[in-house]
């Protein structure tokens, strides 16, 4: 099976409720508060080090029985320039995936260099779902 990096969109960042430990790498959230600054319509967005994804992805994954992903609520707010740039644009229900598996072998894993890998399954699956504007390419395991 092939595998890729997938870098989603990056919408905003950790909010003033993130619990998190800075002083390891990568930094271990304990509490996801996420708050957007804009939003492109992706079901996957990022804050380093965590993955957001929208309920439809959410249960597109469970459905497809992927491995190595399980998931975790989030708190989602918006910014002021959120409110200022995108005033009539409402956010779906998000959850926070958590990434456990290894890249290169189970549908999610996460690389040396601390970047998201996903098998093409799972490409396949998120892609109708909408991940336009997410980076992707091919990652060989070393």
């Amino acid at each position: 099976m092939k595998y890729y990096y997938l870098e989603p969109e990056v919408s905003g960042g950790p909010g003033e409720n993130a619990t998190m430990d800075t002083t390891v790498h990568p930094p271990l959230v304990t509490h996801l508060h996420y708050e957007f600054d804009g939003w492109l319509g992706d079901g996957v967005v990022t804050p380093f080090p965590c993955y957001l994804v929208t309920e439809d992805v959410r249960d597109k994954i469970i459905k497809s029985d992927f491995s190595g992903a399980t998931f975790d609520t989030v708190e989602v707010t918006t910014s002021e320039l959120f409110e200022e740039m995108q005033p009539d644009q409402k956010l779906p229900p998000f959850v926070w995936l958590k990434v456990n598996g290894n890249a290169g072998r189970d549908d999610f894993g996460i690389a040396q260099d601390y970047r998201l890998v996903v098998s093409e399954r799972v490409l396949d699956a998120l892609k109708p779902l909408g991940i336009s504007n997410a980076l992707t390419e091919p990652f060989e395991a070393p």
